[in-house]
């Protein structure tokens, strides 16, 4: 099998979530009339009556083959901050969470306040995974852009016009009538961010104040996500 060939089936085999699902692809209707029994059906495939085929262990072999280098092509291609010189400390904090915030292990939620493009003061509370999903952050670490909270974040506020908005993410609900101040609920592990500054982040999250050129006011909640 040629090399570019052998890439291919590999990285096929991730749309498996199971041995039994990768066997039931080899399963024809056919099979299935005759033989009246998918756990059979799936036997004779396993045992060859049906083409070479891969052992279990094999394909748990391959298929975390395949994941792993999946996963490092999506690395190299999705890191917007990459190779970049950042010299303003808000940025080198963004570059330094984006790989853990696209990958799922943590979900920052990035708190700034400063003045928007007709003089007005606005504040607000940006998911940063989310972002990362939705946006293209090139043009943020090369700064040819200056990312600014808008209406369709967590949380926004204009303090001119004093249009207030708040929307839930696919990674943060948010809770803006507890007795306790906002709050932002995580949706995979439920537990809950505090942004007020006078009481401590919650559960497995982290607060930093960060003095930056570019805004009046930044600071970053990092929500790490337990794997097990």
């Amino acid at each position: 099998m040629e090399y570019s060939a052998a890439v291919r089936f590999h990285d096929s085999l991730t749309q498996y979530k199971v041995y039994e699902d990768y066997l039931d692809s080899k399963v024809t209707p056919m099979d299935l009339f005759y033989l009246k029994s998918r756990e059979l059906a799936r036997k004779l495939v396993e045992h060859g009556h049906k083409g070479t085929v891969l052992s279990r262990e094999e394909f748990e072999e391959k298929k975390a083959a395949a994941q792993a280098a999946e996963a490092a092509r999506s690395n190299a291609l999705t890191l917007a901050s990459a190779g970049k010189e950042l010299k303003d400390n808000f940025l080198k904090a963004l570059a330094e969470r984006e790989e853990a915030n696209r990958s799922g292990k943590m979900t920052s939620v990035i708190f700034i306040r400063d003045h928007n493009t007709l003089g007005q003061e606005v504040s607000g509370y940006i998911d940063y995974a989310h972002r990362l999903k939705t946006q293209d952050f090139e043009p943020y670490f090369s700064g040819k852009k200056r990312l600014m909270p808008g209406r369709s974040d967590l949380c926004f506020y204009n303090w001119k016009t004093q249009v207030s908005t708040s929307n839930s993410s696919p990674n943060f609900e948010v809770i803006y009538d507890d007795p306790n101040g906002l709050l932002f609920k995580n949706k995979r592990d439920k537990k809950i961010l505090n942004v007020d500054p006078m009481s401590g982040p919650g559960e497995d999250s982290n607060r930093t104040f960060l003095q930056s050129d570019l805004y009046v006011h930044v600071v970053i909640y990092d929500h790490n996500i337990r794997t097990v």
